[in-house]
């Protein structure tokens, strides 16, 4: 391990390169064909197995020459956002309005460093290490097509990484249980029936009906929910009505919920369908209801994210590891990858005080990272898998 340090270490050039090209020419979800071409690149430089998962999705495998058996997986997610980058520096994006703003950029080259770092080192472990460098975290469950070939089977521990410009360089956030949240969309339309404004008695007011669901949907928040476990229901859009003096026949709205369990997202979930129809009911109208699952609660598991933290404090005593980082609202769809199978999703610190781009928010136009971060998590991806499979 101490020699997979110094590997990483030197790759520290070599993955700034690979994350600026990137930076380059982002990609939206589910159009990253030339992210996909270029990771097949680097890949086949190393000899390592690849085939596509989907349009531009890439699966790797990297098999062990050493002692032990069995798999583990290993994700990073490569799409950008719909973003116009404003940063003033050579490398960014060339791809007007389209900006890797999350750090997925920096993900798939630490993903890649580790690639190399783990082909060089196979005699270190044995069974195999698969890579999965998934398209459309942003946008879309594309985590499906990878269950589906088969990804996970067999699989014992999985582990990915995600950019926190919350947290310094050199400092990662390896926190068991609940790290982000469970995040769905639901779109409400509400059925009324026109009339003048003058004889409402004679129409059902979907405006109206749509407007106390807005309120009713706090009160399930405020009223409804313990105050100790955190919960958003947020309506962002809300459209009715094609005149000043008419009653609106139908309403819109879409919205989204956050939970930090599964439980509570059922419940939530339920509540919601339950109070639209029932206050669309009481009105005279009908409320139909669509949802979207985006990502479930992330839940690190407590023994993984354990083995983790001592195995990088063991070999990196000037880094910082902390297991108390606050909880985000925000969703990452790696969380279905540890639904069934224990894993953990670290946060790598890409914060440098003397550097203000660098402690931007995550998905602004001015987000930026220190690229000194990148062998440590190049080094943790390597390393986690390598414990996990020595014998």
């Amino acid at each position: 391990m101490e020699a997979l340090k110094e590997q990483a270490l030197a790759l520290r050039d070599e993955l700034s390169a690979l994350r600026r090209d990137f930076h380059m020419y982002p990609e939206l979800g589910l159009q990253e064909f030339r992210t996909a071409s270029r990771i097949e690149e680097e890949l086949d430089k190393l000899g390592v197995k690849h085939r596509r998962v989907g349009a531009t999705g890439v699966w790797a495998t990297i098999g062990g020459a050493g002692a032990g058996c069995g798999a583990v997986a290993l994700r990073a997610d490569v799409d950008a956002l719909p973003i116009m980058e404003q940063n003033d520096v050579p490398y960014r994006s060339r791809n007007d309005g389209v900006m890797h703003a999350c750090g997925h950029d920096a993900h798939t080259a630490c993903l890649l460093g580790a690639a190399k770092l783990l082909a060089r080192n196979r005699n270190a472990f044995g069974g195999e290490v698969r890579l999965a460098f998934q398209p459309a975290e942003e946008c879309a469950n594309a985590t499906q097509g990878f269950f589906d070939e088969g990804f996970l089977d067999g699989v014992t521990r999985v582990f990915g990484l995600h950019c926190a410009p919350d947290l310094p360089s050199g400092v990662v956030g390896l926190k068991p249980g609940p790290n982000n949240a469970g995040v769905d969309r639901f779109a409400v339309t509400v059925h009324g029936r026109s009339a003048h404004v003058a004889t409402p008695q004679l129409g059902v007011d979907a405006l109206y009906i749509a407007s106390q669901i807005v309120v009713g949907l706090q009160a399930l928040a405020t009223r409804c929910q313990d105050p100790v476990e955190p919960l958003i229901i947020g309506v962002g859009t809300l459209h009715a009505g094609t005149t000043y003096n008419a009653l609106a026949e139908t309403a819109a709205m879409e919205g989204t919920t956050r939970t930090v369990t599964q439980e509570t997202r059922a419940r939530v979930r339920a509540d919601i369908t339950k109070l639209a129809q029932n206050t669309a009911a009481v009105y005279g109208g009908t409320a139909e209801l669509v949802w979207e699952e985006f990502a479930s609660p992330l839940i690190n598991d407590a023994v993984a994210a354990a083995e983790v933290k001592e195995l990088a404090e063991g070999y990196w005593p000037e880094k910082r590891f902390v297991t108390d980082r606050a909880i985000s609202l925000t969703g990452d769809d790696f969380a279905e990858y540890i639904l069934g199978t224990p894993g953990v999703y670290a946060y790598l610190g890409t914060a440098d005080p003397a550097r203000p781009e660098t402690q931007h928010n995550i998905h602004s136009a001015d987000f930026d990272i220190d690229e000194n971060a990148l062998p440590l998590g190049a080094w943790l991806y390597a390393a986690s898998a390598i414990r996990w499979l020595r014998g």
